[in-house]
Order: C-alpha cells, then structure tokens, then sequence
C-alpha cells in the first residue's frame, strides 16, 4: 500500500485513469437529470450483526447480503458490501468530494456490487458494477445520536488486522430513509483506493449528516494505520473533471422505468 495518493499511479496505472474520483461538485453546472428517480434501500430498517475491521489503511464495517439497493436510475439490484468512513485530522476537514470547492468535515461510504457478481473484483469489470453511497457530514452543535455506538466499535480496532462485531446495528440509525434522499448527485468515477478502479456509479446525496466535534474528534482519535502512526487524512485528494457531466436529481418528476434505463446509457457513454 503506498501510502503518498500523487504516487499510487506508479503501482497502480488505473490511478491515472480519465474517470478517477473523488472529484469537486459545481452545483452551478450540474446537470438535471429528471430520470435520476428516488432509491429503494433494501434491510437498512433490520437490526443485523456487523463486522468491523482495521484493514491497516482504514476502517471497513462488512455488511451482510441481505442489505441491499434498487432504483436511482441504476442498471440493476445491487448488494452492500460495507460501508467506511474518510476524516482528515484534528482541526481540519476530511471529506474526499468536495462542493463548490469546500472539504466537509466526514464522509460516509456504502459500497455495493451489482448482481449477480460475487464479489468486488467480479465487478471491477463493469462499468457500473459498484454502486457507492457517499454521505458528506456537517459540524452541529448536538451530536449524532447513533454515531456513538461506531465510535465505541473503532475504539476496539485500534492497530492493523484487529476486529470486532456490532451488534443489533441498524443502518437506518446512520442514514436518514430513501424518502428523505431524493435529491443527489450522479456521475461516473472509480474507486478512491488503489487501483482506483473506473466501475463505480457514484451517489452523492445533498443532505449531510450531523456530526459534533467531540465525535469528530473521537473518529479521529481511535485507529491506527498499519506503520502503527495515526489514522488521519483517509481521504484522496479531488482528481480532474476530464469531460465528464456532473448530474442531479429532480425529484418532481418520475419517468418510466425504460426511460430510466436510456438515461443511464447515456451516463455511460459520456
């Protein structure tokens, strides 16, 4: 693992890629994309066992097959994999997209595979093979009321290889309901960590998390990495545009299901 992001393409070539990610948002050009219709998310009102790793360059929750999305205009049904989180360190924000040129404190990843391939590498060879979730956090005043409980989990993970379980997690404790995420933003990217593979259907959701700064500063403080120095700044910086279309949603108005299908084959071939 090379630790330096400017460096990883000498490892890894597909880091040097035209559709790398995270990138910064423009709201002003952005694209509405009325086929862009709400999302079906799939066991997140379950409470399930989850398992949590320190993989010795992050901290990676393994989530169960019975959690799972559909709709968002996505070419498919696709099963969670994980879900993990990018801070940067005390004092300084640590989000990898960025809006408008401004870094947000959190940033949450829910990474799924589209069916029916098995794993990530699987999928690794679709374009849209990866569907991934990402959840920027704003700084308030009160804590996050179920954000503790992940905290108190990192605290067990602290060096490389070790893990631990949650128990009875919801992710519907973490997220807000697909109701309440109808408005996001949709383009196609890669992977943030090597190789930064370009199979990933990006998702990035307009309304943000709260987060307060003694569990910011907590998230921080629990991990290290795998030279056993502090888990800070997990995230890449924001890689160039190279032509691509930045879409959002419009949640005003719903397309047929083909309708859908077509605007996601232009996505693709933008």
């Amino acid at each position: 693992m090379i630790s330096d992001p400017s460096h990883w393409v000498t490892q890894f070539p597909r880091c040097g890629g035209l559709r790398q990610s995270p990138i910064n948002i423009v709201t002003s050009k952005a694209h509405t994309n009325s086929a862009l219709a709400p999302f079906n998310f799939i066991g997140h009102n379950k409470q399930i066992n989850i398992s949590l790793e320190n993989t010795g360059h992050s901290a990676t929750f393994r989530l169960p097959q019975s959690v799972g999305l559909s709709g968002g205009a996505l070419p498919g049904n696709y099963r969670a994999a994980n879900f993990h989180f990018h801070w940067g360190r005390e004092g300084s924000p640590g989000s990898e997209h960025t809006i408008d040129g401004e870094r947000l404190p959190m940033e949450m990843h829910i990474v799924h595979i589209k069916e029916p391939y098995g794993s990530l590498t699987e999928a690794e060879h679709d374009m849209a093979g990866i569907a991934l979730l990402a959840f920027l956090f704003e700084e308030t005043a009160e804590d996050h009321p179920h954000l503790d409980t992940l905290i108190e989990a990192l605290g067990r993970i602290q060096n490389n290889g070790s893990s631990t379980e949650v128990i009875n997690f919801r992710l519907s404790d973490v997220v807000p309901s697909a109701s309440e995420l109808h408005s996001y933003y949709r383009y196609m990217g890669s992977m943030t960590t090597p190789g930064c593979e370009q199979a990933v259907a990006w998702t990035v959701f307009k309304r943000m998390l709260p987060v307060s700064s003694r569990q910011l500063s907590a998230f921080i403080s629990k991990c290290r990495f795998w030279t056993g120095q502090p888990m800070t700044d997990i995230f890449r910086p924001t890689q160039p545009l190279d032509g691509r279309v930045v879409y959002k949603s419009n949640s005003g108005l719903l397309l047929p299901s083909l309708t859908l299908v077509c605007s996601f084959c232009l996505l693709l071939h933008i």
